[in-house]
């Protein structure tokens, strides 16, 4: 009977505990990420990723460079909030999933479409392993958006 009986108020705990572990770090991350991209610097480092996607190219003949990194910046600020706010508000808890899977869908696919991402280093193919951590993000949302109850 190993596993079948549940200590109370143990799983809850655990598992509250990893869901507000993860819904504040990625918070924390779309949020500092969200504020970079408010710095040249950013805004030049995304500008391959952005120019070379069928849904995200047009952007540059209609805003500066800055200007389509502020636009990014503020919509993952935004997403952060609703996922600060969702811990109070439940209502907002499937906004936040659906930016969260959006946003995470919508980086994970500039591995497939911006040239030279991927690269072979000693025969094992690499990429910007930054957008990696997007898999787990992306993998989150899903759970918010299943999960949407009222607690946690």
């Amino acid at each position: 009977m190993n596993g079948t009986i549940q200590q109370a108020g143990k799983e809850p705990l655990i598992y509250k505990t990893g869901y507000y572990i993860s819904l504040f770090g990625a918070a924390l991350i779309l949020l500092w990420i969200g504020i970079f991209k408010f710095t040249p610097t950013e805004a030049a480092a995304i500008k391959p990723l952005v120019e070379n996607h069928f849904l995200t190219s047009f952007l540059y003949n209609i805003m500066s460079v800055q200007a389509v990194s502020n636009t990014i910046g503020v919509i993952e600020i935004i997403i952060a909030l609703l996922l600060v706010f969702s811990v109070k508000f439940a209502f907002l808890r499937k906004y936040a999933a659906i930016g969260v899977i959006v946003t995470f869908l919508m980086t994970l696919s500039y591995l497939f479409t911006t040239p030279g991402v991927w690269k072979i280093v000693d025969g094992v193919p690499v990429t910007d392993f930054f957008i990696l951590k997007d898999v787990m993000f992306l993998g989150f949302g899903l759970m918010i958006f299943k999960n949407n109850r009222q607690n946690a």
